[in-house]
């Protein structure tokens, strides 16, 4: 069977696809990815046959990938929440497809198109990402969802070296994603985290790692962590509540501090602080007394533990969750829907 993939060309919105592609590549599938320019590295590195339609950069429209259908042929498509311009080029194609989510069910005003309400490819099931105890209860009830575990994906990159190694302290993750991090902040997260007794690994992402200054001893600063390799390893997650740090760190039971700065990172802090298994800080109470103050709540403690309890219980309803390997093999009951 042959099957395409299609996101957005961002980390966020390409990489949550990435565990099921490669699931079906390993089930057998032909699997070909249509992305933009800024991700075809990781696609390629694990022969996921990406291409970038009609010199895209970042979104794609139904007419960029209606030729592509027409030279591929695919059986299936799969195309994420972010992308409707593939799931209108699949269904006036007359190919069977399915939404693939990142996440929670997008709240209204963010930028992005409502994939429930998308006309022109309507009752097309949905690969939903998120526990149900986190998932927005309306999309819940209504929609026609497929249950698919979160799985991590970075690309390769080296941890520190004593990561796995000290366990004397606390390990703390602090990263504001590739998207929404400024320097004020992150210089305001490390100041207040380098207070408490732990090691504190940092993300910079989009801020160049010159424009922090000198760092305590007890962070370290890197341009891009491998989240995925680092998750295990981490007693606390400090991040912008972007969705694939937010599943990330609940698959591991680890609990976070939130400081949200714009798209779903509200709806994310909202249902993370609403079951227990974390902390936030709008933009507005953020300080670096703030930061560290909360931090220090979730840190491991032998007393006041309920953040990690329920944190810990999202992970094991996570575990629960189909893998994509099971999924995978069973991608082709969906060709026969449209």
């Amino acid at each position: 069977m042959r099957v395409l993939f299609a996101s957005l060309a961002s980390v966020g919105h390409t990489y949550p696809l990435i565990p099921l592609a490669i699931a079906a590549r390993n089930a057998g599938h032909e699997v070909h990815f249509a992305a933009g320019e800024e991700v075809p590295a990781p696609l390629a590195a694990n022969g996921l046959r990406p291409f970038r339609p009609a010199d895209s950069f970042y979104e794609i429209y139904a007419e960029d990938l209606a030729p592509e259908l027409a030279r591929l042929r695919p059986d299936l498509v799969v195309h994420e929440w972010g992308l409707p311009g593939a799931a209108t080029a699949a269904a006036r194609a007359g190919i069977p497809g399915i939404w693939h989510g990142f996440g929670r069910m997008i709240p209204e005003g963010i930028g992005l198109q409502l994939p429930t309400r998308h006309t022109e490819a309507p009752g097309r099931p949905h690969l939903d990402i998120c526990p149900p105890s986190l998932q927005d209860k309306g999309f819940l009830a209504t929609e026609d969802r497929i249950a698919l575990r979160p799985v991590p994906f970075s690309a390769p990159a080296a941890l520190p070296a004593w990561v796995g190694q000290d366990g004397s302290r606390p390990l703390i993750y602090l990263t504001l994603g590739t998207a929404f991090g400024t320097a004020d902040l992150l210089t305001a997260a490390i100041e207040g985290l380098a207070t408490l007794d732990a090691r504190v690994v940092v993300a910079a992402g989009r801020v160049g790692p010159e424009q922090l200054g000198d760092v305590p001893d007890n962070v370290t600063v890197q341009p891009w962590v491998s989240q995925a390799s680092l998750l295990p390893h981490v007693d606390v997650v400090v991040h912008h509540g972007g969705s694939g740090t937010t599943l990330g760190a609940l698959t591991v039971g680890a609990p976070q501090l939130i400081l949200p700065q714009g798209a779903d990172q509200f709806a994310n802090a909202d249902a993370v602080s609403s079951a227990g298994a974390g902390l936030r800080l709008l933009p507005g109470e953020v300080s670096a007394d703030a930061i560290a103050d909360h931090t220090h709540r979730l840190l491991p403690r032998r007393r006041h533990s309920g953040h990690r309890d329920a944190a810990r219980a999202i992970a094991e309803e996570i575990a629960r969750m189909p893998s994509p390997d099971e999924i995978a093999c069973r991608l082709p009951d969906y060709t026969r829907r449209t």
